[in-house]
This record gives structure tokens, C-alpha cells and sequence, in this order.
């Protein structure tokens, strides 16, 4: 379903990324990347987040799907100008990835729509230029 694009049911979403070296092996192909999100509710009408789904994708073009309810244990209501913030991680193959996907939201009236989360790279410092 595309992004719904009516100002009523808006959501915007921020990423931050940092590379996670403690839980990363560099010999066993494991990178770890820890992402924050936040969410913000910049339309009308108050909403409900009710599943994620993720397209993550290494270098050698390998993709993981993951598809769940809610985020971190959570399904969080945000009303107009309300934010949520949380934190997850993501496990690679290569030093450098991306990921990509969109939440479910349902608001306060019962209609459903998708919020994209804009493209975002993972990547080891030092790796990118």
C-alpha cells in the first residue's frame, strides 16, 4: 500500500545510526549496528503504530525482511505533534548496509496507513567516505 498522503494521517520518521564494535566480529562476517528512530505524528489526527516491516540489505546485496507488531514490545499512541523514540539494532554480513521499510499506523478513526522510513545506511566508521 503506498504512503497514505493525506495531511490528516502524517508521520515523519528520523534515523540514527551507530556502529555497535562490542557485539560486532569483523572474522565471523557479524556487523552490528544500533539504529534510533524517531517517530512524529505531524498530522491531524492521533494514531496508533501497529506493525514495522524492514527490507535490510549488505553489500553483497543480501536482504533480511523483517515484519512484526508494534516496535520494541510497543505499539505507541501519538497524537498530533506527539513523538516516539526507540532504539533497536540490525546485524550484517558486510561493514556496510541499509535499511529501508515503513510502519503500519492506525488512527484514532480506524483508517489504516503506511508511514515510510527513507532509505538509511549502516556502515563500520571509517568505511564510507
Amino acid at each position: 500500500m503506498p504512503a497514505n498522503r493525506d495531511p490528516r494521517y502524517a508521520i515523519h520518521v528520523t534515523t540514527r545510526v551507530q556502529y555497535v564494535p562490542e557485539q560486532s566480529d569483523a572474522t565471523e562476517d557479524r556487523y552490528v549496528f544500533a539504529y534510533t528512530i524517531t517517530i512524529t505524528n505531524v498530522g491531524h489526527v492521533a494514531a496508533t503504530l501497529r506493525e514495522r516491516h524492514w527490507v535490510i540489505t549488505d553489500a553483497n546485496n543480501r536482504v533480511q525482511e523483517v515484519r512484526g507488531a508494534g516496535v520494541v514490545g510497543e505499539e505507541p499512541f501519538l497524537r498530533p505533534d506527539e513523538s516516539f523514540e526507540y532504539t533497536s539494532g540490525a546485524a550484517i554480513a558486510t561493514p556496510v548496509g541499509t535499511m529501508r521499510g515503513s510502519y503500519r499506523m492506525e488512527a484514532e478513526d480506524g483508517t489504516a496507513f503506511d508511514a515510510p522510513i527513507a532509505e538509511f545506511t549502516l556502515s563500520m566508521p571509517r568505511t564510507l567516505h
